[in-house]
């Protein structure tokens, strides 16, 4: 019972993290923002919803298949916003 509710307070804070992120990306000005925002606010979020999900495993090699799912996915993320940033960055027309 207590298990169970530790899954869905991790996964709903997860969730809030995820919407926080997209409100960010409609609410700021710039480029480099949104992607801080969007990327920093998703990773945190997963990292909430793969904890609510371990409880629930019950094994470890469950477990450990989602930590690495979890860090493949803030490696791309981080990977992804800079070769964005990057990209905008040198397209951007200087003043």
């Amino acid at each position: 019972m207590i298990l169970d509710i530790a899954t869905v307070v991790l996964v709903v804070v997860g969730l809030f993290f995820y919407a926080a992120g997209s409100i960010g990306v409609l609410r700021f000005p710039d480029y480099l923002s949104r992607l801080h925002a969007l990327t920093k606010a998703d990773n945190v979020g997963l990292g909430f919803v793969v904890l609510g999900l371990i409880l629930q495993s019950g094994s470890a090699a469950v477990s450990a298949k989602l930590f690495i799912i979890w860090g493949l996915a803030l490696l791309s993320a981080a990977t992804a916003a800079a070769l964005l940033a990057r990209s905008a960055g040198r397209s951007e027309p200087k003043l």
